[in-house]
């Protein structure tokens, strides 16, 4: 168990280094765990969190790749309300697979560009 939490460290490290959010072009950052999923929007420049979404929030019961689709939809509007359209997609380490590629795909069709 710790090989892979370790590679999974590695690779999110080395997303790290290439993603960097700005003001203008914040960072759409993505945690699952077991249960939840959680997605942010953060400006790196300024270490400050511009929105966020947790299916804690949803009173609705799906499963977990609905609840995805669902954060992705809620994070594109609250970005849009912001007058934001365009993020860099940090994907955490996972895989992009699944509730990951979930979120992302409802972000696009919410109207965010990556």
């Amino acid at each position: 168990m710790l090989e892979k939490q370790q590679k999974k460290h590695r690779r999110h490290n080395k997303i790290r280094a290439k993603v960097i959010g700005s003001k203008k072009r914040p960072r759409l950052s993505v945690f699952r765990s077991n249960q939840h999923i959680y997605a942010q929007l953060i400006d790196d420049e300024e270490g400050k969190t511009l929105a966020n979404i947790s299916d804690l929030k949803l009173k609705k019961n799906l499963n977990k790749t609905d609840t995805a689709n669902e954060i992705g939809k809620l994070i594109a509007e609250k970005a849009l309300e912001k007058k934001i359209k365009e993020v860099v997609f940090d994907r955490g380490g996972y895989k992009y697979h699944g509730r990951i590629k979930a979120i992302a795909e409802a972000a696009r069709k919410g109207g965010l560009k990556f």
